[in-house]
C-alpha cells in the first residue's frame, strides 16, 4: 500500500550529508511542495546540513522558486549540476567559493542518472572534449574551491574520451501526475518525463528514500500502463499536492501534454523587436525535413517564427528536454511545446544529440572569439553553466548561433525596413578571446560543422580561416556600427550582402514552400 505523507514529512526525512537528487526541468515537473517544505525546515532549525545537490539541468525561475530555495551555504555544501541559469542566488555561492561546484552537460547528466542505476562508473563520451569540461582546461569545476577531479581524460583505441564521475543520490525528490494504491507514478499531465525513472531507480539500488509529488491519488490498475513512468516498488512516500502547476506559469494546459491540439493559428506572432530580426535571420536557415534543436533565449523564439509562416509542420522542432514536435515554448515556458508528437525521457533525446542526428541546432552565445570559440558559460559575474549546449553543439551537422552585436543598454529599432541603431551597447560581445570555451571552432572546423553567427545587423560564417563577415543590415554603416564595435577586425567577404530586407518589415515573410529560400539579396550600395 501507499505511504503517503506531508511535505513536512518528507523535508524531515532529509539527514545530514545526504546526497540528495531533485527531478525537474525549468520551470517544469519541479516537485515545488517539497523544496517549500524543506527550505521551511533548514530556517527553523538549521537542519539538516552538508548536503550535497545532484540536478540534471536548471530548476527554478531565475531568482526564485525551485532550487533556488535551498541556496543556503550551511544547507548545501557541494552541487552537481546541469545548468545555474535559472538558479541565480546558486550562482552568487558558487562564485563566492562558499559551496563547491561542478557543471556537467546536461545531457551527461541524464545519462549519469541511467549509469547511477545500473551501478556502472560513470559516463564515457566524447562530448566535453576541448572545452572547458576538459580536465587540460577547467574539468568542470565551477570555483577555486572545487578541487577534486569528477571528469578523467582517456585514450580507447587510439581516441579521446572523457569519463565523468558523481555521487550517487541516497534521496529523491521526484514529482507525477498521479500515484495509485500501490504507488506507481503516471505523468499523464506532466509536459515531460525527464529523467526521474532512472533517479528513482538508481536511489532505490542505493538503498535510498525516493520520495514523489504528485497532484491526484487514483485507484489501483486505474492507469494506462503506457503512462505509469515509475512502478510503485520503487517510490517510498507519496506527497499529495492537488494545486501543482504545469510549469511555472501554467496550471494546466492540455496542448502540452498531448491531452489535445490546439489550433497554431491562436498562437499571435511576436512584435518585431531586435530579437525578433535576430530570430527571423535564424528561420531562413530552416530547410524542410529538418530535425532541430533550439536553445535559449533568441533561439528560443524560432517556433514563433515557423508557425507564422506555417512551416512548423515541415520541419521537426525538439528540445533537450525530451519533446519532439510541435511548436516549442519559451521564457518559463521553455522544455515544453503545443502539440509535441512525441515527449521521451531526456536521456534518449541526447543520445540523438550525441550521435549526430540533429541536421540544424540553433543556440545563444555570450561572447565569440576570431576563432569561433563561444562561451555562453562564465561572463561578468554569471557562472551559468552549459545545460546541452555542449552537447548539442558537438554533434549538430549545422549550428547557428544568435545574440546581438554589442551588449549592455543598446538601443535600436527596426523603421521603414531598415535598423536604426539609437544608442550602441556598451560591452563587445566579439572579443579576441573568450573567457571560458563552450564550444570550440578549432574542433568544429576539423569535424566539417557548417558554422553561423547571427546578429541584429550582421552575420557571419566560420571558415577554415576563421570568421567571416557575409551580411549587414540595411540602414548600418559598416565600419561604424560593425567593424568598430568588435574587438578584434574580421575578414570581410569580398561578396558582402544586405541582410534579406523581409527581416525588417511586419508580416509573414513567405517561407511555407521553402524556409531556406530566401528573398533575392539586395546589392550593397554604400556601408
Amino acid at each position: 500500500m501507499i505511504s503517503l505523507i506531508t511535505a513536512r514529512d518528507a523535508a524531515h526525512l532529509v539527514k545530514d550529508g545526504d546526497i540528495l537528487t531533485v527531478g525537474g526541468n525549468g520551470g517544469t515537473g519541479v516537485p515545488e511542495s517539497l523544496l517549500v517544505a524543506l527550505e521551511q525546515r533548514f530556517r527553523e532549525t538549521e537542519k539538516p546540513a552538508g548536503l550535497t545537490l545532484f540536478h540534471v539541468t536548471g530548476v527554478g525561475a531565475a531568482t526564485e522558486q525551485g532550487l533556488c530555495r535551498l541556496a543556503y551555504p550551511g544547507l548545501v555544501s557541494c552541487v552537481y549540476g546541469g545548468n545555474f541559469g535559472l538558479q541565480i542566488p546558486f550562482m552568487k555561492l558558487i562564485r563566492e567559493n562558499r559551496i563547491q561546484g561542478y557543471n556537467f552537460p546536461q545531457g551527461v547528466m541524464a545519462q549519469l542518472c541511467r549509469a547511477m542505476a545500473g551501478k556502472q562508473p560513470g559516463v564515457l563520451t566524447h562530448v566535453g572534449l576541448h572545452t572547458y569540461m576538459d580536465p587540460r582546461q577547467e574539468g568542470g569545476r565551477m570555483n577555486e574551491s572545487t578541487t577534486g577531479e569528477r571528469i578523467r581524460l582517456m585514450e580507447i583505441d587510439g581516441r579521446e574520451y572523457l569519463l565523468y564521475q558523481a555521487p550517487t543520490p541516497n534521496i529523491a525528490f521526484l514529482r507525477g501526475t498521479s500515484a495509485d494504491e500501490d504507488g506507481y507514478i503516471s505523468m499523464e499531465h506532466e509536459a515531460t518525463t525527464r529523467e526521474d525513472l532512472s533517479l528513482a531507480q538508481a536511489v532505490h539500488n542505493a538503498g535510498g528514500i525516493v520520495v514523489c509529488q504528485v497532484k491526484r491519488l487514483v485507484r489501483r490498475g486505474t492507469q494506462h500502463p503506457q503512462m505509469v513512468k515509475i512502478p510503485g516498488f520503487l517510490i517510498d512516500h507519496v506527497v499529495l499536492e492537488p494545486e501543482q502547476k504545469q510549469t511555472y506559469t501554467t496550471q494546466y494546459d492540455p496542448s502540452r501534454c498531448g491531452e489535445v491540439r490546439v489550433p497554431i493559428s491562436t498562437l499571435r506572432p511576436d512584435p518585431l523587436t531586435l530579437r525578433r530580426v535576430i530570430a527571423r535571420r535564424a528561420a531562413l536557415e530552416l530547410h524542410t525535413g529538418d530535425v532541430v534543436n533550439l536553445g535559449v533565449g533568441i533561439s528560443a523564439m524560432i517556433p514563433n517564427v515557423a508557425a507564422e509562416e506555417g512551416i512548423d509542420e515541415q520541419i521537426t522542432l525538439t528540445v533537450e528536454s525530451g519533446v519532439v514536435g510541435g511548436v516549442p515554448g519559451y521564457a518559463r515556458e521553455f522544455g515544453t511545446a503545443y502539440n509535441p508528437r512525441a515527449i521521451l525521457d531526456q536521456p534518449y533525446q541526447f543520445d540523438f544529440y550525441d550521435g549526430g542526428g540533429l541536421d540544424c541546432a540553433f543556440l545563444s552565445f555570450a561572447e565569440v572569439d576570431a576563432h569561433g570559440n563561444v562561451n555562453v558559460t562564465r561572463f561578468g559575474d554569471r557562472y551559468d553553466g552549459s545545460g546541452g549546449f555542449i552537447n548539442i553543439t558537438q554533434g549538430a551537422k549545422r549550428l547557428v548561433f544568435s545574440g546581438s552585436l554589442t551588449g549592455g543598454s543598446l538601443d535600436a529599432q527596426v523603421e521603414d525596413g531598415r535598423l536604426l541603431i539609437r544608442r550602441e551597447g556598451q560591452l563587445k560581445k566579439f572579443v579576441p578571446e573568450v573567457g571560458q570555451i563552450s564550444f570550440n571552432g578549432k574542433l568544429a572546423r576539423e569535424r566539417g560543422q557548417d558554422v553561423l553567427f547571427i546578429s541584429e545587423r550582421a552575420v557571419f560564417r566560420l571558415d577554415a580561416d576563421g570568421l567571416i563577415l557575409t551580411e549587414i543590415a540595411p540602414g548600418v554603416d559598416l565600419r561604424k556600427d560593425v567593424l568598430d564595435q568588435m574587438a578584434f577586425e574580421p575578414r570581410v567577404s569580398p561578396d558582402l550582402k544586405l541582410m534579406d530586407a523581409r527581416l525588417f518589415r511586419d508580416g509573414p515573410m513567405g517561407l511555407s514552400r521553402n524556409a531556406a529560400a530566401p528573398e533575392p539579396t539586395q546589392e550593397l550600395t554604400h556601408v
